[in-house]
Parts: structure tokens; C-alpha cells; sequence
């Protein structure tokens, strides 16, 4: 190699290292590697800026977009109401998320079912009581483990197997080829994760700002003719909420207490309950909830409740319904906002919502129109003004948004579009029909993901221009001598280490033909070699950077690069001894004289 290999290879340790030892955001590192990179020359400005024009990385920002409106109408709810379920430990957890997304990736690009799944799981596991940094790697894991079951469920399947099309001139592989070794791949990676995961992994319970401070007195209302009217409380899923419970409910002007669990809801029901704000989010998602008004207010609020969000503010001692009871002071006609809960001094207040008279200091959430906080910046009735961003659920867009979802996957499935205008059109239909607001969409997007995919390319193109890469895979291949077995495991091997320091791609792409070469030469069976080649690109388990879905998990799960290597460094073992254990019983290594 010349002195740009070397200098390439170089850098890239120093990457891995800074990574591993430091807290510095990835994409910064990425950012400034693609940096040094361009100004030594060792890349032009296109080549280091080739990641960003990507149509993998513009279909991974699309379904940013796609995700956030199956979010926000409410359509991740259903899935997590009737699939998800209540599991109580972490393994039960586990359990209820690999089957469907195991299933799911076998069929579809794992990276919509990973950004589809996101925001659910993370909803998912506040609701259950269990740390997201517990859930968002296996989630990964296991949507790159059920890859490994079809040929079309990963892109490095199709992409190896169309480029073998093309260099031995034979049909390639069929759907199902992979299945044999990736089924047995999966059931023991699932095994891994059930039995060590839960003790491995960190538990990183993101601190919101006003989660847990302080305990809020919240009034709500069951929606008239709503899916909740004819409910016993616990099939209203509403007796084992997270840090919300439910104090009374008033009735016709009657108030019941110590509500049983079998208690029928009626339409026009109030359920008063106490809990802190995080939890109160998570309550004001259930279809057939409704704010606590009277009718007319409902009425009118009904059709631009889709615009409002959640808002903290302070009572300020010059605040002119101070005094007075909440329902006596027009808090909708005087300021656009709608009082869901109270606090006063960290707790809350026993009694009706709407009989609690204000004080200073007093804490109020909210329901009010995004222009509350600019216009209260201005008068002396709030003080310390907070936009929780939530945004009430579109439930009567949740089966339009699965409707878009599965219609882009089928599109995508069938070959009618390509992956990249699929999700385009996705993303430009939950907006335009409402299953998200632009803003949503904005919010969507993870720049510190998309920027450290887009960062990488630049460095994997690097020890590919440089011939590093090449290098490499020659010598560790060489150290065969000619056995097929150590052949076999020195190919898993390579792909493996390549694919977590460059793209799972290229690590692919760059194998396949120095194998099929040496396994002609060899006399040997190049189809367990390119199997191989498919299961190691895919078992990039050790580094947020192996794969997309990992680098999309990094952030929800509050992950630290070290997280990857202890979780992932085990699962790559075991599938490197499983895959090539089938491999070495199922197929021949040598072809037939």
C-alpha cells in the first residue's frame, strides 16, 4: 500500500478509538473524519460528499417522516394495545417484540420496520415501566436477524445475489435459499438476548425535565359514543397506568370513589386522576379521552384540537383568575387554552379539577394553540412558559396511516416503485393527508443519524480507493492454505470485520468475487461461501456504525458506543458459530469429480 492506505487505515483506528473512549457524538467524529479526508486529497469534495446524495440515506430521512405520522395519528398506539401488550419483566418484553418484527423484516427492508417501531417502543416502554436503553438494541438485533431469513429481507441479500447473477452467469438464488441458515441464526440469537440482555444491558431512564417533579390533579372526560363508553375500567386499560391513578369519577353529580376495577364507563363520565406529567402525555393518547368541559366548549374545541399541544405554565401572582374557581374564569374564551391539571407546591390538590380556586405558583398543564407561549411571553398572567411538544393523536387517522404504510411497502415489495420514491411518497402523504403536521415531519428527522450515515460513506470509501479494504480481505483469504473449512470461517471472518468498519454493502461486494475466484480455482462449492458472505454482512452487531439500524437506535436508547460492543460482540460470535456450523453440516465444500 502507498502512503494513503496507511494514512486511511490510520484514521480510521483513530475513529474506532475515539469512538470507544469518548463521549463525542458520532457525527461529529464522522463529520471531522470526512473532513480530514477531503483536505489531504486522499478524497475529491465529490467523493467525500457522495453519502449525502445516498438514496439509502434519503430513504432512511423519508421514513423519519413516515414514522412520525404513524406516531401522531395514533396508529402505533393500535399496535401496541393489541400486540404489544403488558408484559412485566424485560425478557417478557423482549419476547413480545421479536416474533413481529422478526417476521416483518423477513419480508421488508428492516429499516422502515426499525423506524416504524421506534417512537412505539419508546412509547411502549414508559407504559410499562421498563427503559427504553433495555429494549431499542434488541429491537435492532432482532430486525437484522430476521433479515437473515429471506432473500429480500435485507438489501445486501439482493445486492450480493444480483452481482453473483452477474459474475458466474447463473439464475442465483431463490427466495427462500437463506432460510436454513438464517431461521437457526435468529432462534439462537433471540436465546442470547432473552437470557443475558436484560442484565447486560444499561438501564438509562431519560430524565425528562418535568417528569416526576411534581404530582398533578388531571380531570378528564370519556368521550360521548366514544370506543370507551360500555368499559369496565380495566379493559379501558386505565386501572395499571405508570405513575397515573385513578382517584374518582363523577357522575351525574354524584362522585365514586375507590373505583373498582370492574366499574362500567359511561359517555359524559369524569375520571379524575392524580400522577406526574410524563404520565398525563401518555393518558391524553388514549382514543375516547377528551378534555373535562362542558359541552359547548368540547364542541367547539373538537375541530382544532389536531393544532394543540401540551403547555406548563406558572400562575404569576398578577394573573387575573387568581382566586377564583377553574371553572368560573373562561380560561378558553380569555386565553385559547383549556386547564388539564394542576399542582400547587409539588403536589397535587384533592377535589374536582374545576373547583380548585388558583393560587401564585399554582403549576398548570395546559391543552392550548402553539401561539399560547409567544403571546404569554408578553403579559404578566404566566410565568415560566414550557411547550411540552405533544401534540394530541389523529385517532381518526390511525387506519389511513397503516392504509399509506402498507401501501408503500407493497409498492416497494412488488417492485412497482423503488424503496427511495416509496418512502417518498409515504412521507409526502402522511403529511398531505393530515396523519402529521409539517411540523411533526421537521421534528421527525434525526440530523446527528442522518448526518453519521451520510459522514461514513466517505471513510468506507476511503479504505476502498486507498486499497486498504482490498488489501485486507487478499491476506486474511491467503491464510486459508487451501483448507476449505478455514477458508469457509476465514470469508465469514473478513466480511464480519470489514462490515463493522465499512458498510455492510461494500464489505459484501468487495468479497464476492475474490471468493467465487478462489473457489473456482479451488474446485470448491462457492454457494456456502456466498451464504456466508450474505449471514457476516448482516451480523454487524459490535458498532453503531456496522448498520443503519443500529446508528437509529443510538439515540432513543441513550446508548453509548460501548453498549454495542458488549452486546453486540457476543452476538456476533454466536452467529459466526452457528451460520458456519449449518454451513459445514448442510452443504458440500467441494464439488463432486
Amino acid at each position: 500500500m502507498e502512503w494513503q492506505g496507511w494514512f486511511a487505515l490510520g484514521l480510521c483506528v483513530v475513529v474506532l478509538l475515539t469512538l470507544i473512549f469518548t463521549r463525542i457524538g458520532p457525527h461529529l467524529v464522522m463529520i471531522a473524519a470526512l473532513t480530514v479526508l477531503s483536505v489531504s486529497g486522499i478524497l475529491t469534495s465529490e467523493e467525500a460528499l457522495l453519502g449525502f446524495s445516498n438514496s439509502g440515506l434519503i430513504t432512511v430521512a423519508a421514513m423519519f417522516v413516515v414514522a412520525a405520522g404513524m406516531h401522531a395519528s395514533g396508529a402505533i398506539d393500535l399496535l401496541i394495545s393489541r400486540i404489544l401488550g403488558r408484559p412485566s419483566t424485560t425478557r417478557a418484553a423482549l419476547s413480545r417484540i421479536f416474533f413481529p418484527v422478526v417476521s416483518l423484516s423477513g419480508f421488508l427492508n428492516n429499516t422502515p420496520v426499525v423506524a416504524t417501531m421506534i417512537p412505539a417502543i419508546y412509547a411502549w416502554s414508559r407504559r410499562i415501566g421498563i427503559a427504553s436503553s433495555k429494549l431499542m438494541i434488541p429491537l435492532s438485533y432482532t430486525a437484522m436477524l430476521g433479515g437473515t431469513l429471506t432473500l429480500i429481507g435485507s438489501s445486501t441479500n439482493l445486492i450480493v445475489n444480483g452481482q453473483y447473477q452477474i459474475l458466474t452467469g447463473e439464475a442465483g438464488f431463490s427466495l427462500f435459499s437463506i432460510t436454513a441458515v438464517g431461521l437457526p441464526v435468529a432462534l439462537s440469537g433471540f436465546l442470547l438476548m432473552w437470557l443475558w440482555f436484560p442484565r447486560l444491558l444499561p438501564d438509562r431512564t431519560q430524565n425528562e425535565v418535568f417528569s416526576n417533579l411534581r404530582e398533578f390533579t388531571l380531570e378528564v372526560s370519556v368521550a360521548h359514543q366514544g370506543p370507551l363508553a360500555g368499559k369496565t375500567i380495566v379493559k379501558a386499560g386505565l386501572r395499571h397506568l405508570q405513575r397515573v391513578y385513578l382517584v374518582e369519577i363523577v357522575r351525574n353529580g354524584t362522585v365514586i370513589t375507590a373505583v373498582s376495577s370492574e366499574e362500567t364507563l359511561q359517555g359524559g363520565d369524569r375520571l379524575v386522576f392524580a400522577g406526574d406529567t410524563d404520565a398525563i402525555s401518555d393518558l391524553l393518547r388514549i382514543n375516547g379521552i377528551v378534555p373535562s368541559m362542558d359541552g359547548e366548549q368540547i364542541q367547539s374545541l373538537k375541530a382544532e384540537r389536531g393544532e394543540r399541544r401540551l403547555v406548563e405554565a406558572v400562575v404569576s401572582p398578577h394573573c387575573a383568575a387568581i382566586g377564583r374557581a377553574i371553572r368560573d374564569t373562561r380560561f378558553r374564551s380569555q386565553y385559547g387554552a383549556v386547564v388539564l391539571a394542576v399542582a400547587r407546591n409539588g403536589e397535587r390538590i384533592k377535589g374536582n379539577l374545576g373547583t380548585i380556586k388558583l393560587q401564585a405558583g399554582d403549576t398548570l398543564l395546559l391543552e392550548a394553540r402553539p401561539a399560547f407561549v409567544s403571546r404569554q411571553r408578553y403579559n404578566k398572567d404566566f410565568l415560566l412558559i414550557n411547550d411540552l411538544n405533544t401534540e394530541p393523536p389523529r385517532h381518526e387517522r390511525a387506519y389511513l396511516a397503516w392504509t399509506i404504510l402498507m401501501g408503500l411497502i407493497a409498492a416497494a415489495g412488488f417492485e412497482i416503485v423503488s424503496m427511495l420514491n416509496a418512502s417518498l411518497i409515504g412521507a409526502g402523504l402522511m403529511i398531505i393527508t393530515g396523519c402529521c403536521s409539517a411540523s411533526q415531519a421537521e421534528k421527525s428527522l434525526d440530523l446527528t443519524v442522518i448526518i453519521t450515515i451520510a459522514a461514513s460513506f466517505a471513510l468506507g470509501m476511503a479504505l476502498q480507493k486507498t486499497g486498504v479494504a482490498a488489501f485486507i480481505a487478499e491476506n486474511i483469504v491467503d491464510l486459508s492454505d487451501g483448507m476449505p473449512w478455514l477458508l469457509l470461517i476465514l470469508t465469514y471472518l473478513t466480511v464480519s470485520l470489514l462490515t463493522e468498519v465499512i458498510t455492510n454493502n461494500a464489505a459484501a461486494l468487495l468479497m464476492l468475487p475474490i471468493v467465487l475466484e478462489i473457489t473456482e480455482k479451488a474446485d470448491l462449492n462457492h454457494v456456502p461461501f456466498v451464504l456466508a458472505i450474505m449471514m457476516a454482512a448482516s451480523a454487524s452487531f459490535a458498532t453503531p456504525l456496522g448498520y443503519q439500524t443500529n446508528l437509529m437506535v443510538y439515540g432513543p436508547g441513550g446508548y453509548r458506543f460501548t453498549d454495542f460492543l458488549k452486546a453486540g460482540l457476543p452476538m456476533n460470535v454466536l452467529t459466526a458459530v452457528v451460520t458456519i456450523t449449518v454451513l459445514l453440516i448442510g452443504w458440500p465444500l467441494t464439488l463432486a469429480k
